[in-house]
């Protein structure tokens, strides 16, 4: 077990990490850092078994960071007159998310630095797993509220770390394990609000037991970094030791850190206004409800094998930026078509959406190489996640605004095409070739 989980891997420390992208054979650019000495003298070797074992790890925990929030979208309506719920309280729980994760998330590098990012790992697995047993289990909507909280807890921390274990483990397949569990993120959201309501109706119609059936899948995702905990003393201290050696980036002063965060905080907005909206600017565009129910899952399904091809293809170039620009150009089209002919053109314009949401990986693999140690990839991460789910927040909410007070989806679609060229602009200078590093 290496002794410090925030520390960069070697490339000669298994035949695992020394083939996969071509940065592994060409020379090094801005975002890959040279070995130290003193790097080479503390990274033990990696078994093949454990690094097979992360990769495990990662997939079992990227499809449980969302079926929380999506499971319960589909059952809002049954959560909400089951408890009692008010409409202003089930608006608040929609907005939940995005708080916890910019409340949560910060805590994930000291937490990291304490215990090391395997074991932070596991207890968010194990936070996401008692949230969703205790959920369906209480009477009231404080509890309600507090389990999903709890869940919200492991999931934001988790959401932290996920590019920082990517960073330690397979620092030359980036790209490729990024894609890995970003595609098993986007396939268990999909999964989530797919089958969520079926197996309601399958369970004897008790969004209780639809909630709940979640948390067997959280479970499971347990397992894996169990080993990665046994030796969170040694992983501690030596990253305490590596703390005192290398003084804490400032990062507020990095403008990468900065654009990386709006850029973040954007797409995750255009993420939760599509989720929360499309399906009814289409009903109210005449299509059938279950029919706009099949097109958000069009949407969301895009990010499946987008995810894994994204991040192995930005891992190969040195600036991102044209891929940001693609990417936006989709969603800027999409949203005129769904403004011109929202019937008539429904499923271009929920591949055209689905292909902008794929947004997020390509943040998730910026963070990576953004950055050339594990430690400041931690940074990094809670930097851009925290303050990008707290831009994120208002989108939602401002769109329903809009549409109550306008009467129409003209302001609310002009408010999304609009966003996308600040994103635009953010991803780009976020994209180019340099690191926080060179910054602070």
């Amino acid at each position: 077990m290496p002794d410090d989980e925030t520390q960069p891997q070697t490339r000669t420390l298994s035949p695992a990490t020394t083939a996969d992208t071509p940065t592994s054979t060409t020379a090094p650019h801005a975002s890959q850092a040279p070995l130290t000495a003193q790097a080479m003298r503390t990274a033990p070797e990696t078994s093949p078994w454990l690094l097979r074992l992360v990769a495990v790890g990662l997939v079992l925990a990227a499809l449980n960071l969302r079926p929380a929030i999506t499971s319960l979208g589909a059952l809002l309506e049954e959560v909400q007159d089951g408890l009692h719920m008010s409409g202003s309280v089930a608006g608040v729980l929609t907005s939940v998310p995005p708080l916890c994760f910019a409340i949560f998330g910060v805590m994930a590098p000291r937490l990291a630095r304490r215990f090391g990012p395997g074991a932070i790992v596991c207890a968010g697995m194990i936070a996401i797993t008692a949230g969703l047993v205790i959920r369906p289990l209480v009477g009231g909507t404080a509890g309600f509220l507090a389990a999903s909280a709890l869940a919200l807890m492991g999931i934001a921390v988790s959401n932290v770390l996920m590019p920082v274990i990517v960073k330690r483990w397979f620092p030359d397949r980036v790209g490729s394990m990024t894609g890995l569990y970003s595609m098993s993120l986007a396939l268990g959201t999909s999964l989530a609000a797919a089958l969520t309501v079926p197996m309601t109706h399958a369970l004897s119609d008790s969004w209780r037991a639809g909630l709940g059936v979640w948390a067997v899948l959280a479970a499971a995702a347990v397992l894996p970094w169990i080993p990665l905990v046994r030796d969170r003393r040694r992983a501690a201290g030596q990253a305490a030791a590596h703390h005192q050696e290398a003084p804490a980036l400032k990062i507020v002063r990095s403008r990468t850190a900065w654009a990386l965060a709006c850029f973040f905080g954007l797409q995750a907005t255009a993420a939760y206004i599509t989720m929360g909206w499309m399906p009814q600017i289409f009903r109210d565009a005449g299509v059938s409800a279950g029919t706009a129910g099949v097109l958000l899952a069009v949407t969301m399904a895009m990010g499946v094998p987008l995810a894994f091809v994204i991040p192995r293809v930005a891992a190969r170039m040195k600036n991102q930026g044209p891929i940001v620009v693609v990417l936006g150009a989709c969603g800027i089209v999409g949203y005129t078509g769904l403004y011109l002919a929202p019937a008539d053109g429904a499923w271009a314009w929920a591949l055209l959406l689905g292909i902008s949401n794929c947004s997020f990986p390509l943040a998730l693999t910026m963070i990576g190489m953004r950055s050339r140690s594990g430690a400041g990839v931690v940074r990094l991460s809670a930097f851009a996640q925290s303050t990008g789910y707290l831009i994120s927040i208002p989108g939602p909410l401002l769109v329903g605004v809009l549409h109550q007070h306008s009467g129409g989806w003209g302001l609310p679609i002009a408010l999304m095409a609009g966003l996308m060229v600040p994103q635009m602009v953010a991803g780009i200078l976020a994209g180019r070739d340099r690191t926080i590093e060179d910054e602070c």
